[in-house]
């Protein structure tokens, strides 16, 4: 089974700019170019998807500044890579609660959409994300439509199953990720794609995202490569 869609959670940004004595947006700089190299590996690799952690529902709990500087730096990757992406056949594409973001910016994210749609790889950033609230946006969805109660919940083609469920999520369309990364030694999803990772394997390194370079991308993909991926059956 290979490997179609890659994810990662990109760690270790405030802490490759402690180490380099460098104020923390510099190190958000830092990782938006490893972001940048890895999206293109991932495109030479024949990967389709490539989905990045960038700014989860709990960050927005840091100073106002950092997250200031997060927004403009996310403004900016749109503008600066919007030729790029268009010219290599990359879409571009956001989950998350686009409505906590400025109207400025969802109008930017939305023409970047529509303008790269159609592409034969994707670029999904995960922003204003957290895997809880996209669960219980997505049971809202069902409700709206009236199929959620107890008396709809179950099997049959009235009825909500995981495929129905599953196209109220942010990610409809979008298969689940094969494989998720976690740089800079944590163990823990963080509360990223939690519906989506149920048979996803994970490859954790020390490595801070800023510092993800080619060897520890090809090191992940060759781990991916060895695993037997059952789905919960045998074999």
């Amino acid at each position: 089974m290979g490997l179609q869609h890659l994810a990662v959670i990109m760690d270790g940004n405030g802490r490759w700019a402690k180490k380099h004595h460098l104020p923390r947006l510099a190190g958000h700089r830092a990782g938006a170019e490893s972001l940048d190299r890895t999206m293109h590996w991932c495109k030479e690799a024949g990967i389709s998807y490539l989905t990045v952690y960038a700014f989860s529902t709990e960050n927005w709990k840091r100073s106002k500044g950092e997250v200031a500087g997060l927004m403009k730096l996310l403004s900016h990757f749109i503008k600066a890579k919007e030729k790029e992406l268009i010219k290599n056949g990359i879409a571009f594409r956001v989950i998350g609660r686009r409505e906590d973001l400025s109207p400025k910016l969802q109008k930017e994210i939305a023409a970047l959409e529509e303008k790269t749609k159609g592409g034969d790889f994707t670029l999904v950033v995960a922003l204003s994300y957290g895997g809880r609230d996209e669960i219980v946006r997505a049971a809202a969805k069902l409700a709206a439509k009236g199929l959620l109660g107890s008396n709809r919940v179950g099997l049959g083609s009235d009825r909500v199953d995981e495929e129905a469920f599953a196209s109220c999520l942010d990610t409809a369309g979008i298969p689940d990720p094969d494989l998720i990364i976690r740089t800079s030694g944590e163990l823990r999803l963080s509360n990223f794609l939690l519906w989506q990772a149920a048979y996803a394997e994970f490859y954790f390194t020390d490595v801070l995202w800023p510092d993800f370079d080619k060897a520890e991308f090809d090191k992940a993909i060759a781990s991916f490569s060895k695993r037997e991926r059952r789905m919960g059956g045998r074999l």
